[in-house]
């Protein structure tokens, strides 16, 4: 009787470290909590030789709204992921984005992440990324976007995305960029 409980806990020892190594690997591993600009478009870095070439036909200051947490039951704080969204909604032009900007509750620059400008192609994205454990934003965070074209174009969509999720609650919401300039 001895001998089999012994083979049965060598057996539950495999199997709960099988288990363990399988819950280890399916795990995403972890981001860094800098925000990074996810460019699929493909878009162009410019010089500043290059962008002093460049005449502004039109252009606007963009001012985004994002939370990298909101309150829940008068003291907790539920973290939340950003998405920033830049979207050239012209089918001809491209626009250049030169400002991107990300501002604490207190209204101080937390990151400038428009270190060189970008051209965005002609109907493209480019995303920007605040992870769910960078809370240097706050609940007031926002971002400055800055962009103008050569040509006439249609307005470019900007706008934030929001999720979190804990245990089986989950959140997500929109905010939408308002032109201050």
């Amino acid at each position: 009787m001895k001998l089999l409980n012994t083979i049965q806990l060598k057996w539950l020892n495999l199997f709960f470290l099988i288990l363990f190594g399988f819950a280890c690997s399916c795990s995403n591993p972890p981001r860094p909590s800098n925000a990074t600009a996810i460019d699929r478009a493909g878009g162009k870095k410019l010089s500043q030789e290059e962008m002093r070439g460049l005449s502004r036909a039109v252009g606007q200051t963009v001012y985004v709204p994002v939370y990298s947490h909101i309150y829940h039951r008068e003291d907790m704080e539920f973290d939340l992921t950003t998405t920033l969204s830049i979207r050239n909604t012209d089918f001809n032009n491209s626009i250049v984005i030169y400002t991107v900007k990300y501002f604490d509750t207190t209204g101080k620059l937390v990151r400038d992440y428009a270190d060189t400008p970008l051209i965005l192609p002609a109907m493209a994205t480019l995303d920007y990324i605040v992870g769910e454990r960078d809370r240097t934003g706050g609940s007031g965070a926002n971002f400055i976007v800055e962009w103008f074209a050569e040509k006439d174009v249609s307005e470019p969509i900007i706008e934030s995305v929001m999720i979190g999720t804990s245990g089986q609650q989950g959140i997500s919401f929109l905010s939408v960029g308002k032109v201050i300039k």
